[in-house]
């Protein structure tokens, strides 16, 4: 008998009674919010990722935006992003983009499903306004438009809004890994810059 064999007979005679069943607390506070999340926390965890927070006005997106942006820079939109956000601003529709051709625009600028206040969390869903998934993570600065409405207290709230069955895509602060000697490398697998504007 090898190795293999020997671990897995020995699981099998461990566990020939049945494993007994545990209950796990499932009762997590899904309710539906009464009124928005605490923006204010929602803009603090944010920042806690070394992301930059702009609080604005609807009026405010395109100028804000094109003050991020370098004065010649190009930014790839979702096809349905609102006109009046990137007004000013030289944009390249993705209607398919390659990853190549996505690696050579300056920016990503889209909308989101939800923010999390409690983590700091954007959640997209390829829903109006977010694109493909590619689209957030192959460019280096991802500017991103969260209004004050979808911005939800706990991880299981934004879950009772979010669809499992969609594509969707966590971000929590610039990309980044701390994988090799805990030195802190950003741009490893997504956008090394982070804009996030809360509208109000």
């Amino acid at each position: 008998m090898n190795a293999k064999s020997e671990i897995l007979e020995r699981i099998r005679a461990a566990t020939a009674g049945g494993v007994a069943g545990i209950d796990v607390p499932r009762d997590y506070d899904r309710a539906a919010l009464v009124g928005r999340g605490n923006v204010d926390r929602f803009a603090e965890t944010v920042d806690d990722y070394r992301a930059q927070v702009y609080r604005i006005s609807e009026s405010e997106v395109a100028s804000t935006i094109r003050g991020l942006l370098a004065e010649d820079a190009r930014a790839v939109i979702p096809v349905d992003v609102p006109s009046e956000w990137v007004d000013g601003i030289r944009t390249v529709p993705d209607d398919g983009l390659s990853v190549e051709e996505l690696d050579a625009v300056d920016a990503v600028i889209t909308g989101c499903r939800v923010g999390i206040a409690a983590t700091g969390t954007i959640v997209l869903d390829a829903g109006v306004a977010q694109g493909r998934r590619a689209l957030t993570l192959v460019p280096d600065h991802h500017i991103c438009i969260v209004r004050e409405e979808q911005v939800v207290d706990t991880v299981p709230q934004a879950f009772a809004v979010l669809d499992a069955s969609r594509p969707l895509t966590f971000i929590s602060g610039p990309s980044a890994t701390s994988d090799i000697e805990l030195n802190r490398v950003e741009g490893v697998h997504g956008p090394r810059t982070l804009d996030v504007l809360i509208v109000r």
